[in-house]
């Protein structure tokens, strides 16, 4: 029976044969094929990375201790955040990867930097070179160059420095504003020291405001895996275009927990173009205090719904006061542009030259009305550079820039008008910066004499020469410090 049985099988079995070997075919479970989109996308991301990889840069730092003594000179945001428990004690330890202090009592941090021309000039955050003695960039071609700094704007964490070398790998800028929320993007960066180091996400959230981290915020938020190293490295779109300067984390833990921010590329090249063209942002002012819209305050002033920016206070003598702007006036457009709250609205002014007119759109008293206003100019917008201007009232000297108090921020001060000094801006190596002077300060004495000018200034500093010492007293906000170092 059995061998019937064999026999029955044995002849199939040899057709099977036989037809595998005349068609080629193997019976097997049907293999799954990639849809086609899938396989484009396969193809499509390494070759972004491709793109933009070669134009991101790895950067070190090395600061001297005395210029950074305290740990908020080393924190990415300051010791002062408010949004410290949000972003976690590890984050503001680990950013720079570091303190680390070797035997000349240095510290050393990192970051990262995307090439904008090929002559160069490298774009990256504030932050990462803030008060550096020593920047060198580490290229893909493993070269190591020591850079300059061009140009630092603290309010917005944008900086860029300059390397010596020629053709170079330069990125391309896309246009921000068309990024939509869900967009695919990549940041690229050294995360933990590690080089050119490729994440990927969508954009979680467009127009950031709020978040606690520099004084002009509108942050694109995204997923792309985002850690201490990453700092001033790219985000780019799908075309491998820089669509945002990496900034940020938000985390408990100090890692990548979903939330990250970075600058929109649009508002970051403006920056950028003001520093290389002069070192400096000068920034709009209006002169008043503003706040959000709450739906209350809406219904209380008869708007049909919630938005734009309510006006608390207008400063005495400020341009807004010239033009009209009362308090409880709402505004609801900048020339011509809708205003969601206060924050877009400061950004608005912020980006506007000054002296230059702008027109509100005002509601008071259920009536909206147009008012013309001269933008005035932020007197803290000069930020710490390489390249000032000793005709700008620099004093040789100590390496500071200096003008007049406003009396705008004489009020904020609760000084006197004429009676100090404002520090505008300070060279990293003068002897500005060894006192530990900051740009915002107001010198009120020189050695215990009064000073409101630059002449009288300079006389007080020559006379200080003299004895090889100098002591500052300076007011910081709602401080008063006595700063002194010995002079050569």
């Amino acid at each position: 029976m059995s061998n019937i049985c064999y026999r029955a099988l044995a002849l199939p079995v040899m057709v099977l044969l036989v037809v595998t070997l005349m068609v080629g075919y193997v019976p097997q479970i049907a293999r799954a094929s990639a849809p086609l989109a899938l396989k484009q996308m396969d193809e499509a991301l390494p070759q972004v990375a491709e793109k933009i990889t070669p134009a991101v840069v790895n950067i070190t730092v090395s600061k001297k201790m005395a210029q950074t003594a305290a740990d908020e000179e080393i924190q990415p945001f300051g010791q002062d955040n408010p949004l410290k428990d949000f972003f976690g004690d590890e984050f503001s330890k680990r950013f720079r990867k570091g303190p680390e202090q070797d035997k000349n009592s240095r510290m050393h941090g990192m970051g990262s930097g995307v090439i904008v021309t090929p002559d160069g000039y490298i774009l990256t955050n504030a932050h990462v070179v803030k008060d550096a003695h020593e920047i060198t960039v580490n290229l893909t071609d493993k070269r190591s160059l020591a850079a300059k700094v061009v140009g630092i704007d603290p309010n917005s964490d944008v900086a860029v420095i300059k390397i010596d070398a020629k053709n170079l790998p330069a990125a391309t800028f896309g246009d921000s504003d068309k990024m939509r929320v869900g967009s695919f993007v990549m940041a690229v960066g050294s995360p933990f020291g590690l080089n050119r180091t490729v994440t990927s996400g969508i954009v979680s959230a467009k127009g950031r405001t709020n978040v606690g981290i520099v004084d002009y915020e509108d942050f694109i938020q995204t997923d792309a895996a985002i850690n201490p190293g990453n700092s001033g490295g790219p985000l780019v779109n799908i075309d491998g275009e820089v669509v945002g300067i990496n900034t940020a984390i938000a985390s408990r833990s100090g890692g990548y927990q979903g939330i990250g921010f970075a600058i929109p590329s649009n508002s970051a090249k403006l920056i950028m173009d003001e520093l290389i063209k002069s070192g400096t942002v000068r920034r709009g002012l209006l002169g008043v205090h503003i706040q959000d819209v709450t739906e209350a305050l809406a219904k209380s002033y008869g708007l049909p719904e919630a938005g734009g920016a309510v006006v608390s206070t207008v400063e005495p003598g400020s341009q807004a006061e010239k033009a009209g702007v009362k308090k409880d006036d709402v505004i609801t457009k900048f020339n011509g542009q809708p205003v969601g709250g206060a924050a877009e609205l400061k950004n608005f002014v912020g980006r506007e030259r000054p002296n230059s007119t702008a027109k509100l759109t005002i509601f008071r008293n259920k009536k909206t009305v147009d008012v013309s206003v001269k933008i005035g100019e932020r007197p803290e917008q000069v930020a710490s550079t390489g390249n000032l201007h000793p005709e700008a009232g620099m004093s040789g000297e100590l390496g500071i820039q200096l003008g007049k108090v406003s009396a705008l921020d004489a009020s904020k001060l609760g000084l006197k008008d004429g009676e100090a000094l404002l520090v505008k801006a300070v060279k990293p190596e003068g002897a500005g910066s060894k006192l530990g002077l900051k740009p915002g300060d107001a010198i009120l004495e020189v050695d215990g004499a009064p000073v409101s000018d630059v002449p009288t200034f300079k006389t007080r500093v020559s006379e200080a020469k003299k004895n090889k010492v100098i002591r500052l007293t300076v007011q910081r906000g709602k401080d008063v410090l006595i700063l002194a170092t010995n002079l050569a």
